[in-house]
Parts: C-alpha cells; sequence; structure tokens
C-alpha cells in the first residue's frame, strides 16, 4: 500500500499518537534557497518489518558535516526524544538553525493514520541544493522503548534513483524493560515522555523485541533492515 502525504506538521507525540504534525523549513535557510538551481528528490519509505509502526519522519537534506547521530556516542536529546517517544520537535529546530542545513521537515503517512505501519509505504519531497547533497532520516519504532528507524548522511543521487536499506537503532537513553507503560503508540499507549533514564547511554544497533515482558516477539520483533528506502531526483 503506498500513499501520497501532506507535510502537516512537528509536535510532541502524544501517547495515543493522534496530535498532528506540522511541518516547516527554517526560516534561516531562506537565503540559501533564493540562491541558485534548488533540487526536488522523491522519498519513499517502505516499512518492511512484520509488525512494527514508525512514528512521523524527520528528514533533513544537509552537508556531509551535519549528522544525527554516532554509533557508540551518547545520543542528543534531539535524537532521544524521538526514539522514546516520536517526537521530532527538538531535532528538527536545532536542524533548521544549522547552516549545515538546507531543509528539515517532519512527515506523516496521512491526516487521518500519522503512522506508517508494517508493509506500507511513506512517500515524500524534499529540496536540496549544491552542497547539500545528503539525506538524514529518524523515526521511532513502535512498539518499543527507545529504537528508532535512521538513515545517516546518504549521498542523494545526481541523476535517477538510488536505494538504502535502514536499519534500527536503539537510542540507549532508556532501559527496555517491553513494558506497555514506558510506550507509547496504539499497541501499548503507555507514557511516551522523555525519561534518559537506566539506558546503555550510547547508540548501537538495535535488538528487536525479546518478548520478556508485555510484548509478544512472535508478533513485534524485527530483523534488520527495517525499511527500504528509495530516493529519486526529480528536476
Amino acid at each position: 500500500m503506498k500513499q501520497s502525504l501532506r507535510t502537516i506538521g512537528s509536535s510532541v507525540l502524544l501517547a495515543a499518537l493522534t496530535a498532528t504534525v506540522i511541518s516547516t523549513s527554517a526560516q534561516a535557510n531562506d537565503q540559501r534557497r533564493s540562491n541558485g538551481h534548488e533540487r526536488t528528490y522523491k522519498v519513499e519509505i517502505t516499512n518492511v518489518t512484520k509488525g512494527t509502526q514508525f512514528t512521523p519522519i524527520l528528514a533533513a537534506v544537509h552537508t556531509h558535516k551535519a549528522r544525527f547521530f554516532s554509533l557508540g556516542d551518547a545520543p542528543s536529546e534531539g535524537l532521544a526524544k524521538i526514539a522514546e517517544g516520536g517526537d521530532t520537535s527538538d531535532l528538527q529546530s536545532a536542524l533548521e538553525g544549522s547552516d549545515q542545513v538546507y531543509s528539515a521537515e517532519t512527515f506523516v503517512f496521512s491526516d487521518d493514520l500519522p503512522l506508517t505501519v508494517a508493509g506500507t509505504t511513506i512517500e515524500f519531497n524534499v529540496t536540496g541544493k549544491r552542497r547539500f547533497r545528503y539525506l538524514s532520516i529518524a523515526s521511532m519504532i513502535l512498539p518499543t522503548n527507545d529504537s528508532f528507524i535512521a538513515l545517516d548522511t546518504v549521498p542523494l543521487p545526481t541523476w535517477g534513483s538510488r536505494t538504502y536499506y535502514a536499519l534500527g537503532y536503539d537510542a540507549g537513553s532508556e532501559v527496555n524493560d517491553e513494558l506497555c507503560a514506558s510506550i507509547p503508540g496504539p499497541t501499548c499507549g503507555g507514557d511516551g515522555e522523555f525519561t534518559a533514564i537506566n539506558g546503555e547511554g550510547f547508540v548501537h544497533i538495535a535488538s528487536g523485541i525479546q518478548g520478556h515482558a508485555d510484548l509478544d516477539a512472535k508478533v513485534y520483533d524485527w530483523r534488520n533492515p527495517v525499511a527500504k528506502v528509495v530516493i529519486t531526483r526529480m528536476r
């Protein structure tokens, strides 16, 4: 199932995930947008897991100097908020204020369904220009404590399309207790508030769902990759 979407916003993901998300581009980027030829890319992200959902997806076009995270390092608060509760607002705001970033926007699957569920494809357009030739994306994987899908600084195509396979990462900011009380979203309906307690303390490859508490590993576990990402240059 594939559905084109509207860009509708960035805000805290509520426990029930019913809040809409308003997407904006940084005003600080206006001058960069006005000079030179802008390039448009179509991004298609397919959830290839069996039973997970992706929260609204933060996508940024930037130079090679801008990074969402580094494996083995502590996550930024903005990244941890995405991984724990799907809240893109802090990281998006930081990206919008950087002169290394051309555009940073949050996208939802549809107005009625903000989540990209298993087997569906979210589609949206991003823009770049000249030295802003890289794409990064991030989104919480539900139902988890602090796992997220990401592509980190992948080259945009100069023409045609490029296909990438995105992995699932663990932000290391929250203990993986797999208790619904601490996991937001339609499966658990728990508390998605940012805690940053008892985690491993560094970003690492996620280990999926172990099934030792409220979540059935037969239903919600996964193995990498978690998403197929196709990027096509439109103009």
